[in-house]
């Protein structure tokens, strides 16, 4: 395996021209998040991104040139406390960056009554998995308080992979890195469960 790929640095790949970021964040702006402010491309948020390091799973290894050229490809929303952000069951495309406040996450039970199942505060994620194989989304996320949320696309990780394809491995990698340890802590509850049910 490439040591790059196993852990190590990446070399800091070159920014994209300047004449080119007014078009990605053009380009990015999303139907479903139409009712949130939107901000313009995270590049104005990119130091405090790298500041979220030491508590972010996506960007634990990612150096402050890659978050800058990452930066350019995803897109701020400011939202209001009670405003919802994603939805249960809609199709969805798109992950999120908490860069500012926390979210509430509801799934809903048997009798169609949503859930408290998690609160998700700066410096962590939501939505990989309906961004990757755009299934429906698996709960609801709703601003506990005022947030500003960073997005990132299906379509913008593509154009990440296509045009910066050293980048784009590398986000790849830590979402797949990311997602199989929630599996394995999910597998953990769940063994646990079961282990309770049958003593």
């Amino acid at each position: 395996m490439d040591a790059a790929l196993a852990g190590g640095s990446f070399p800091a790949p070159p920014d994209p021209p300047v004449s080119d970021w007014h078009t990605m964040a053009e380009d990015g702006r999303h139907d479903l998040l139409a009712h949130l402010e939107y901000l313009g491309d995270a590049t104005q948020f990119a130091v405090k991104m790298h500041r979220m390091i030491s508590y972010s799973p996506l960007f634990e290894n990612f150096n402050m040139a890659e978050i800058r050229l990452m930066s350019h490809f995803m897109q701020v929303y400011r939202t209001g406390p009670g405003q919802e952000i994603i939805h249960e069951g809609e199709q969805g495309d798109f992950m999120l960056l908490m860069i500012e406040g926390s979210v509430e996450v509801f799934k809903q039970d048997r009798w169609n009554t949503p859930k408290l199942i998690a609160a998700v505060n700066a410096g962590k994620t939501l939505g990989e998995m309906s961004m990757i194989d755009g299934e429906p989304r698996f709960a609801t996320c709703v601003a506990a308080e005022p947030c500003v949320i960073a997005v990132l696309s299906r379509e913008n990780l593509a154009r990440i992979i296509l045009e910066q394809p050293i980048l784009g491995a590398k986000i790849l990698m830590e979402l797949v890195l990311m997602l199989s340890q929630r599996l394995r802590q999910t597998s953990i509850k769940l063994v646990s469960l079961m282990d309770k049910e049958g003593n």
